[in-house]
């Protein structure tokens, strides 16, 4: 037995924790929970927990259903809003196959895959992602079947004894007792939608944090009487959450994106990093962008990327190369903002770095920069830039997606077919919904 699984087992003894959750996803992203009694938890780092893969979406066929779910005792942590009574913690788990092997349809090891393969390059991928959302009275719509925002407050307004600023502090103060740092934390733009950014770390462990997140903020508005939403566009008029990701990549200790006196200070990998990531974005938008309703928010306006392009502090670009202090190479970074808060972390890193990487591997070349606003281009003018449109819908994204190399070879066969066969079930039950906007535009009229 490792140090680290000592420690867990010891913890739980001296805090006398009661039940051990072990969490992992399903292929969309939803945790998935289940609780082990503390006399449970050696057995369960020795071998697993046995469980039905095939009633989690994706993770396996019927016909191989068994599946085990191994705690990784690096991600113990106590859980803050159960209370000091009958304390409850949690670990993330890897889903290992019956004889001990990773499963190719686990998100979490489509990740560590991906790192694995960073690593054999001799890279370490670094990420800091921006998390928007909507804070609402509740989770039923009003009486004209808008949601209800807690405030009509705007971007880094102060509300005094506003709900979401309470709210935040909570929220945030929650965050760090489980082990996750908060950079800062804000209202954002929309009436209700809050931003709370995490401080960077490495890939895996942002991802873990970010399934974290989420349920901690929903945990908080809970308690709060209110209700926390990621949906990506919940209203029309008002903007979509997103989140931003910065990247970066290091060999050792040396931030491989820097390079003194190089155009914006981006080296060459930085350059073939973000062509990469501009030349596959089509192909794995359904990742980053997974719910019929993420394409309202690319393409509802807002700060909403929607082209494919990339520029220095140009907030309109896909991909942007954030301004730093002169000197400090090491914060050289790219910033991903077509990404929404409702994405499988796990599966949105995998692409989002497969990508980069295949990028560096072949030497692709990057396109100029983008200096103006592209949204206030013409589409000749976007055109005749080089900048191409990201899909317009999930069925669009579907497409693009069938028709990729790259991203079986990323995410494995079984979770690309999966995933495939999931949104085009979402897309086919969309497709069949008449919609209140159908019925006030055309009833009265035809």
């Amino acid at each position: 037995m490792d140090r680290q699984q000592e420690f867990v087992l010891r913890t739980i003894e001296e805090r006398d924790v009661r039940f051990v959750r072990l969490w992992f996803t399903d292929v969309v992203g939803s945790l998935k929970s289940v609780a082990l009694a503390p006399a449970e938890v050696e057995g369960a780092f020795e071998e697993g927990l046995g469980f039905d893969g095939s009633a989690i979406e994706g993770l396996a066929r019927v016909f191989e259903s068994d599946m085990l779910a191994q705690p990784d005792p690096s991600t113990f942590q106590i859980l803050p809003w159960r209370g000091e009574t009958e304390q409850t913690s949690r670990m993330f788990c890897d889903v290992l196959t019956p004889d001990g092997e990773p499963s190719t349809s686990d998100p979490r090891n489509v990740l560590k895959r991906t790192l694995a393969k960073a690593a054999d390059m001799g890279f370490t991928c670094y990420t800091h992602p921006e998390i928007e959302f909507y804070l609402l009275k509740s989770a039923t719509p009003g009486p004209d079947g808008i949601p209800v925002p807690v405030d009509q407050a705007g971007y880094f307004d102060h509300v005094p004894g506003g709900a979401a600023q309470d709210f935040r502090r909570t929220a945030v103060t929650m965050l760090e007792s489980v082990g996750i740092s908060v950079e800062f934390s804000h209202h954002e733009g929309g009436p209700g939608q809050n931003e709370i950014d995490l401080r960077y770390a490495d890939a895996l462990q942002t991802a873990d944090n970010i399934m974290t997140f989420r349920t901690v903020i929903r945990e908080v508005a809970l308690q709060q009487g209110t209700y926390a939403t990621f949906m990506p566009k919940p209203f029309s008029e008002h903007p979509g959450s997103g989140m931003h990701t910065h990247f970066s990549l290091f060999e050792g200790d040396t931030n491989a994106f820097y390079e003194a006196g190089a155009e914006f200070q981006l080296s060459k990998t930085a350059r073939q990093f973000i062509a990469g990531i501009l030349r596959h974005a089509p192909e794995f938008t359904a990742v980053t962008n997974q719910f019929v309703n993420s394409y309202k928010r690319l393409w509802g306006g807002g700060e909403a990327p929607s082209y494919l392009s990339w520029g220095h502090n140009n907030r309109s670009a896909l991909v942007r190369v954030p301004l730093y202090k002169p000197g400090k190479g090491q914060s050289a970074r790219i910033e991903y903002r077509g990404i929404d808060s409702a994405a499988n972390p796990y599966l949105a890193y995998a692409v989002l770095l497969g990508a980069g990487l295949k990028g560096i591997e072949e030497g692709y070349e990057l396109p100029p920069a983008a200096e103006d606003d592209i949204w206030a281009l013409s589409p000749a003018e976007r055109r005749a830039m080089g900048h191409d449109p990201l899909p317009s819908s999930l069925h669009d994204a579907v497409q693009q997606m069938e028709e990729s190399e790259l991203m079986p070879e990323i995410l494995g066969e079984q979770v690309f077919e999966f995933f495939l066969r999931n949104k085009r079930a979402e897309w086919q039950d969309y497709r069949l919904q008449v919609t209140p906007y159908e019925l006030k535009r055309y009833l009265g009229v035809l």
